[in-house]
């Protein structure tokens, strides 16, 4: 598989944003792209879900279900809104569909929900000394699909912690990350804002990128955003 894998902080960083600004760059380099995201939460909120923008931003014609093949109406983790809906996220269903999307194009862009710890299935709740299954987190996914990582991060106070613990949660896991990206970056920095991005780079090794806060109904005004794979 060829791609990115794009996780962030915790929720509201900017993800799907990253995402779908990468899916844009490459298909603008003339790759066909399909984009992937594990489920989706919150479509009882208004606005484009995710999994839309991500397809508007590659130019895939892949169906809701080749996409995100778990959908859920409530703003909740993963495993909770599977539980309310009375199902069970499949970990053999998501890394199926992740393949069947990579084997038809040159690249694929996946999307995590969350950050890497959350669970996606299996079962949490545990008594004390519970051997039984351990929950399939986002990073398990993430070393299945063996896909470099792509880390979104909010640029302001509090992202240098955030963003080092998952940098280390990743490699705890063997995974290689690719870049972290800040953003909304605004248009004059404060040093604040600038510290950040350069402790992050110093203290992980990691290069750190920046991306504007964009117009999202606009794809041809987005800045072209290049990781390393």
């Amino acid at each position: 598989m060829n791609g990115v894998f794009v996780t962030g902080t915790g929720t509201e960083v900017g993800k799907t944003v990253v995402a779908a600004v990468i899916a844009r760059t490459l298909a603008a380099e003339g790759q066909t792209v399909a984009v992937f995201k594990p489920a989706v939460t919150g479509l009882d909120e208004a606005g484009e879900p995710d999994h839309a923008l991500l397809r508007r931003a590659s130019g895939s014609t892949q169906s809701d279900e080749e996409i995100a093949p778990f959908r859920y109406k409530p703003a909740a983790s993963p495993h909770l809104a599977a539980e309310l809906a009375g199902e069970e996220i499949e970990r053999d269903r998501l890394i199926a569909t992740a393949f069947v999307a990579a084997a038809g194009a040159d690249t694929v862009v996946c999307e995590g929900v969350g950050g890497l710890l959350v669970p996606l299935a299996g079962r949490v709740s545990r008594s004390i000394g519970d051997q039984r299954a351990q929950p399939y987190l986002v990073r398990d996914l993430a070393v299945d699909l063996a896909l470099p990582l792509v880390i979104a991060a909010s640029p302001g106070l509090g992202t240098i912690n955030h963003t080092l613990l998952t940098i280390e949660a990743a490699r705890a896991a063997a995974l290689e990350v690719a870049a972290v990206v800040l953003t909304p970056w605004p248009n004059q920095p404060s040093r604040v804002e600038q510290s950040n991005r350069e402790t992050i780079e110093a203290l992980s090794g990691v290069p750190v990128e920046v991306l504007s806060l964009l117009d999202l109904a606009e794809p041809d005004t987005w800045p072209e955003l290049q990781v390393k794979r």
